[in-house]
Order: structure tokens, then sequence, then C-alpha cells
């Protein structure tokens, strides 16, 4: 019985092998291409004792584990990435071998080339924008003179933090369509937790966008300019980078 199992990491096409060379796979072991119909997907060998099905279940629980594995399938498909358009896999696609992993490419043709065709000669960027925080009013520290006096402060507290967050709101909304001008296409993305980004404020757009090559330069003037007509929010960009937003493959 085999002792390994075939590791995906993502599918591209045209893949000269050579480039795989400059780096390697989970736990170093060499990355190979395994191709059919066209389409090349990357892979390496890993121990069944740590990847079967039932070693998953118990690997998966442990954030050590799942961030070094992560770090290790996201370096490999930025490498792939450098030589031509890429759909990377979900993290711990396993094959039994080789003939599996063509099945499986006959299998997602279709959907592998139109995720290809999408991201082809394009890169990402990510953008937020994070207003300040919509702190209440200086408080007012002397007694309500009534009870009326005092639901009028709460009242004027509560206006003032809508009144902020509807213009945090305007303003994101002006940003995304001054990048989407730019850009082929865009996903709105829920907002993340200021305890994971270390941004403090409220975040009125988490959004990525898939620029062409060509339009790099010139998303970056849009993000400038965005900037310079907002400059009471922070617009935080990062990129070109994989359009990993736009071309993950939907796997079942």
């Amino acid at each position: 019985m085999a002792d390994s199992a075939r590791y995906a990491y993502a599918v591209t096409r045209g893949l000269d092998p050579a480039a795989l060379t400059r780096g390697a796979g989970l736990l170093g072991e060499r990355l190979e291409v395994v191709s059919a119909h066209g389409l090349d997907a990357v892979v390496s060998d890993v121990p069944l004792a740590e990847f079967s099905e039932e070693a998953l279940t118990r690997n998966l629980e442990s954030l050590s584990w799942l961030e070094k594995v992560a770090r290790g399938h996201d370096d490999v498909v930025r490498l792939v990435t450098t030589s031509g358009p890429t759909a990377p896999l979900r993290l711990a696609t396993i094959f039994h071998d080789d003939a599996a992993v063509r099945d499986r490419l006959h299998e997602w043709r279709d959907a592998i080339v139109e995720v290809l065709d999408r991201v082809d000669g394009r890169a990402e960027w990510s953008v937020k924008v994070i207003a300040p925080a919509a702190d209440s009013p200086e408080p007012d520290t002397s007694e309500p003179t009534s009870g009326a006096d005092f639901l009028r402060r709460r009242k004027a507290q509560a206006e003032e933090r809508g009144r902020r967050g509807a213009e945090a709101v305007r303003v994101a909304e002006e940003v995304h369509a001054l990048l989407c001008g730019r850009a082929v296409a865009s996903r709105v993305l829920p907002a993340q937790d200021p305890q994971l980004t270390g941004l403090s404020g409220v975040m009125a757009l988490n959004a990525a966008y898939l620029v062409e090559q060509a339009e790099q330069e010139r998303f970056e003037q849009r993000l400038n300019e965005a900037r310079t007509v907002h400059p009471d929010v922070l617009i935080e960009a990062a990129g070109p980078w994989p359009p990993y937003s736009f071309a993950v493959l939907e796997q079942s």
C-alpha cells in the first residue's frame, strides 16, 4: 500500500517544469507537473501519515500545522504565477496518484480554462478605506435638567454617530466607483476585524480589484487621486499581486 499521495497546489497552462526548480513543495519535496487536456497541475508528494483523510481531520484543528501548510501552499502558488495564469487550488487538495489528478483535470477543464482566461495578463490590488471611528460627540458633563433633556442628549449623540457612519459609506462608494473605472472586475469583501489588521477606525470598504498589467500605473494614479479627494480617511492599498480573489477554482 502506498504511503504517500499527491498534493496539488494550482493549475496553469504552458508551464516549463524548469521554472519549478526555484522552489519546493511541502516538507521540502520536489515540485512536479501532471499534464492533461492542455492544463498543468503542480504537485508534490506528501506522506499519508499526515495527509490522509483521517489525519487531515485531526491536523486541520491545529493552528500551527495549518499555518505551516498554508504558507507552503501559498509559496508554491506564487511561484507558479510567475510563469503564467494560475488557478490556485483549495488547501489540502489530495489525490491518490497522477491518474487521479488527470481525471480531475478532465472533470474541471471548462471551469479551469474560464478562470485562467479571466486572470491572464492581470493582477490584483487590495484596497481598504478606513474612516475615523464614529465616537460619540464630546459629552455634556452637566447634569440633565430633566428626563426630556437626557433623552435629547442621547438622541443628538445617536444622530451624530449615524451622520458619521453615513459619510463613511458615501466616501467608500465614491472611492470604489473611482477605482472600478480602471479595473476589469472587482469584489467587495467583508470588513476585517481591527484586531487582525492593526488598523484603528471603521473599515468602510474592503475590496479587491482585477487590473490589466498595462493599467497598473493608471490604477495607482486613481488611488492617489482618491487620497487627494478624501484626505479625512485612510486609503490603504497593496499590490499588484497574484489575483487570488478572482482565480480560486470552485471545487467540489
